[in-house]
């Protein structure tokens, strides 16, 4: 079940934290509670991917993006994303999640979050995203414009234009597997 509470209140714990600009990392400590981790007594890998949107919403709200999000019923459907999970996070142990936008182009924006204990790293999300409305999809230059946002961005690392350049050769729609079932 969707942490709807949670997502709540890491909004509502944003709000009250000083806001942060477009480009500026928002940090926050978490503890891996029983039910987010899996039957190995770790953090489960697609709860992962929910907490790093639970604290893309905090960062959202932040920078102030998120009252224009309900007023307008925007949407940011995620359109893909590269995860590498390198150490566990057992059950009750604390980390921290870092989210920072790192730009964007004509489609979609991109998103860098991490997990941390200490001085290591435990998870890293590269993400893309578009910004949809009623009519359709909004280029992410139009948005920043229509709220008064800075266009001007720094330049994206090498390494998420790398992806985005792979990304580019992957095929759509993917090779469909034979129908073995006749």
């Amino acid at each position: 079940m969707y942490p709807y509470f949670r997502a709540l209140y890491f909004m509502a714990k944003a709000r009250n934290m000083p806001k942060i600009g477009l480009y500026n990392w928002h940090v926050a400590t978490h503890r891996a509670w029983p039910w987010d981790t899996d039957l190995f007594g770790e953090l489960n890998h697609g709860r992962i991917l929910t907490l790093f949107e639970l604290d893309r919403w905090a960062s959202t709200t932040r920078i102030g993006i998120m009252s224009h999000v309900i007023k307008q019923r925007l949407m940011f459907p995620v359109a893909g994303l590269s995860v590498r999970y390198r150490k566990r996070i057992p059950t009750w142990q604390t980390y921290r999640v870092q989210t920072r936008f790192l730009g964007f182009d004509d489609r979609f924006t991109y998103v860098e979050q991490s997990m941390w204990q200490g001085d290591t790293c435990m998870n890293h999300l590269l993400l893309r995203a578009a910004i949809k409305d009623k009519t359709g999809t909004i280029k992410p230059r139009d948005f920043l414009e229509r709220f008064g946002y800075d266009t001007a961005q720094p330049a994206l690392p090498e390494w998420t234009q790398n992806w985005i350049n792979a990304e580019a050769t992957r095929p759509w729609p993917p090779e469909n597997a034979p129908d073995i079932n006749n």
